[in-house]
């Protein structure tokens, strides 16, 4: 490990830390060695389910989830001392409530919007890529997301328009 905490033991840890390290990777999911990615947007089936779905209060609730996305791992990769560790899924499930925001929630779509995520999150095109370069940090981390759900959300919608779901 390297970084500001390299050396840091799980004995030398405060909660806080702890607590960072759960959020950050999706109750432990993205510490799955197989496709880390894949398991942590797992992580965001019960959110998108809980998720307001009037307008203003769901765009509050990507807001803060967003911006906590942030921060947790932003803390989450000092914490580990590596840019961007794939153990972080946080970004994931972001991205993730963001593409199922623009159609009704069922069990089609969210398989449909799961695809469509994680194939924007993996190929990155120029929009996503563009995130992935151009910031650091938290914001690094997880604005690439967004925007692959924001992606994906309009394929679910463009989709959802033709009446395939």
């Amino acid at each position: 490990m390297t970084g500001p905490r390299a050396g840091y033991t799980k004995h030398r840890m405060s909660l806080f830390d702890k607590l960072i390290l759960v959020g950050a990777t999706g109750f432990g999911l993205g510490r799955i060695p197989l496709a880390p990615g894949t398991f942590g947007t797992l992580a965001a089936i019960p959110l998108i389910w809980l998720m307001p779905w009037n307008p203003g209060p769901m765009a509050f609730f990507l807001v803060c989830l967003i911006l906590l996305s942030v921060y947790v791992a932003d803390k989450a990769e000092i914490i580990i001392g590596e840019k961007d560790p794939g153990c972080i899924v946080i970004d994931e499930i972001a991205g993730y409530c963001v593409t199922m925001t623009l159609v009704p929630i069922n069990w089609i779509t969210i398989l449909s919007g799961f695809i469509a995520f994680r194939c924007f999150d993996i190929l990155k095109p120029a929009p996503v890529k563009y995130f992935e370069e151009k910031f650091s940090g938290g914001a690094g981390i997880v604005l690439d997301d967004i925007m692959a759900g924001v992606l994906a959300a309009l394929v679910l919608k463009f989709l959802y328009i033709l009446g395939l779901f």
